[in-house]
């Protein structure tokens, strides 16, 4: 054999060797994972069907009361006064749209990143 065909012949060993080896652990590596599956989806469907109860009796709550009788965040009219930084609460609005709920509390995020910008 020549001198080329010899180092073909060892690229090509070396690369199943290394590649046989990287095929096992990567074969390792998902049994482990399909061991630990189960326990995962039992934990992560259990999680789930907490945060739907919680969120039924939510929905249930905000159905009785035609409100949310939690409090929610105002918006603070002059972002650029001394203050302690923190949001104002107030009592939830009736009137409010989930829509200008959200825009109220854009608003006040870019409050806060006005005043943190302003603060040396």
């Amino acid at each position: 054999m020549t001198a080329p065909q010899i180092l073909m012949q060892a690229a090509v060993a070396r690369l199943g060797a290394r590649l046989g080896s990287s095929l096992v652990d990567a074969a390792a590596n998902l049994a482990l994972v399909v061991q630990d599956a189960p326990e995962k989806v039992r934990q992560e469907l259990q999680l789930f069907w907490e945060e739907v109860e919680l969120e039924a009796g939510r929905l249930e709550r905000d159905g009785q009361g035609g409100a949310s009788g939690s409090a929610s965040t105002a918006v603070d009219p002059d972002p650029g006064r001394p203050g302690d930084g923190f949001p104002r609460r107030a009592a939830a609005t009736p009137g409010l749209s989930v829509q200008e709920q959200i825009d109220a509390l854009r608003a006040q995020v870019a409050g806060l990143g006005q005043r943190l910008d302003r603060r040396p």
